[in-house]
């Protein structure tokens, strides 16, 4: 698809950003229009990746998945999809070896290349190299409710279009978070930009490099560092005392099943509450257990061995990161007995999480047409379109941003299945409800018309 000029055509819908959810919905409305080809959901999508991609810098060796490879684009939504995880490994001719795996839980590599494979297959759906500046409501027939939407896109040579839609789908994904006052460079990095950063240094240069974070990014960073760099010192700060595990046993695991979705979002707020204060351990701050093993194991073994390279530097934060000549300083201070120590590094990796994107930046002065609740978060439909203040015919739904409405799985691969076929389903009830309604509007019409008046 072009994106020079304005384009007449006006689409049931446009996703900003394709990840891994907004892949998910055009699967679902794919097959929503096979099933319908006389009157299939247009549909486009605009990503700002020149190609797919999906956290690459975190597919480190024999990393795994931490949820079933049923969790996957389709099967919880349509066991019978050609998008599904064991479609990919039948396409693969590795369906067989995966099932002599017996494990629930394929490599992040694998699942990376599903995720690829599944793109593809809607590669006519997407401008890859696009970004979405700016969306504006507009009326139909110059009057009224809004019932359409311009999409203002720049593409990768700097040339700007517009699209029409009646739907607008925000997936823009998550932004790197790091500490206040410390900025990104050739030594310190956020987990998000690891691999790429790694792999541009000289391994022979990193003596000694630092992980701080007690999550699942932070501890297989660390795992990595010291399997790679057999002669480094390997430092992991941690603000707990030591890692805690994720828990993903099966009565905790329930909270990311689709019917929680209901429970909380149409739950009481000490029920919404409870979830949170009960439930977090299952993805936030939390550590797989077979990793927390793992970096155990390597630690007892240099206790055999009388050596040690790898320094878990417990209930401890960084309170300053400094750059001296070619060198960067780090301070750490210990909530033990608030002393601070200066270390020297060649690497400091900040495996400190990621904040939401406030769909408000793409909304403009359209945003205010949306309520916000008292905490100042968008108020959302229970189908994820944003609450309009006024009356507006065109929906705007998001993708991420709902956990304080949808809860924990808002931001997961858990639910993406359910969540994209709930949003298309929605997107297609409301495009038949406008048709019948117009059909009903011209019958009305005929039928006065047909009455008249005798001269």
């Amino acid at each position: 698809m072009g994106i020079t000029g304005s384009s007449a055509e006006i689409y049931d819908v446009v996703g900003i950003g394709f990840g891994p959810s907004n892949l998910s919905l055009a699967i679902a409305l794919e097959e929503h229009g096979a099933s319908t080809p006389q009157n299939p959901v247009k549909s486009h999508f605009f990503e700002r990746q020149p190609r797919f991609g999906w956290h690459r810098n975190m597919l480190l060796p024999s990393t795994t998945m931490q949820i079933s490879f049923l969790k996957d684009l389709a099967t919880y939504r349509d066991p019978m999809s050609r998008f599904s995880f064991i479609s990919y490994l039948h396409a693969s001719n590795r369906l067989v070896q995966f099932v002599n795996n017996q494990d629930f839980f394929p490599t992040r590599q694998e699942f990376h290349q599903y995720l690829e494979w599944a793109a593809a297959g809607l590669s006519d759906r997407v401008s890859y190299g696009t970004e979405v500046t700016s969306i504006r409501p507009v009326a139909e027939n110059g009057s009224g409710a809004p019932e359409l939407l311009e999409i203002e896109v720049r593409g990768s040579d700097g040339a700007t279009s517009v699209v029409t839609t009646r739907n607008v789908v925000i997936s823009t994904g998550l932004v790197a978070r790091l500490p206040e006052g410390v900025t990104s460079d050739e030594r310190v990095w956020h987990s998000s930009e690891f691999l790429a950063k790694f792999n541009a240094r000289d391994p022979q240069d990193l003596k000694n490099v630092m992980v701080v974070g007690a999550g699942q990014s932070a501890a297989e960073i660390t795992r990595f560092f010291y399997d790679t760099l057999p002669n480094a010192q390997v430092s992991a700060v941690i603000p707990s005392y030591g890692y805690s595990v994720a828990d993903d046993t099966p009565f905790a695991n329930q909270v990311f099943d689709p019917d929680s979705v209901d429970d909380y979002y149409f739950g009481t707020d000490r029920a919404r509450d409870a979830f949170w204060r009960y439930h977090r351990n299952t993805n936030y701050g939390v550590v797989d257990s077979d990793v927390i093993r793992a970096l155990h194991q390597r630690s007892y073994d240099e206790q055999v061995r009388g050596v040690q390279r790898l320094h878990f530097r417990n209930l401890s934060r960084v309170d300053e990161v400094k750059q001296e000549g070619s060198g960067t300083q780090v301070v750490l201070r210990s909530l033990l007995d608030d002393r601070t120590e200066e270390l020297a590094v060649d690497a400091l990796v900040f495996a400190t999480g990621y904040d939401g994107v406030d769909p408000a930046r793409l909304l403009g002065d359209f945003d205010q047409l949306f309520q916000r609740d008292a905490a100042g978060k968008h108020r959302v439909e229970r189908d994820y379109r944003l609450i309009s203040e006024a009356e507006l015919n065109c929906g705007v739904y998001l993708q991420g941003g709902t956990e304080h409405s949808h809860g924990l799985t808002s931001a997961l691969l858990s639910n993406i299945a359910i969540r994209g076929g709930e949003i298309a389903d929605s997107i297609v009830l409301r495009r038949t409800e406008r048709e019948l309604g117009r059909a009903s509007s011209v019958r009305s019409v005929g039928s006065v018309g047909s009455v008249g008046v005798t001269p």
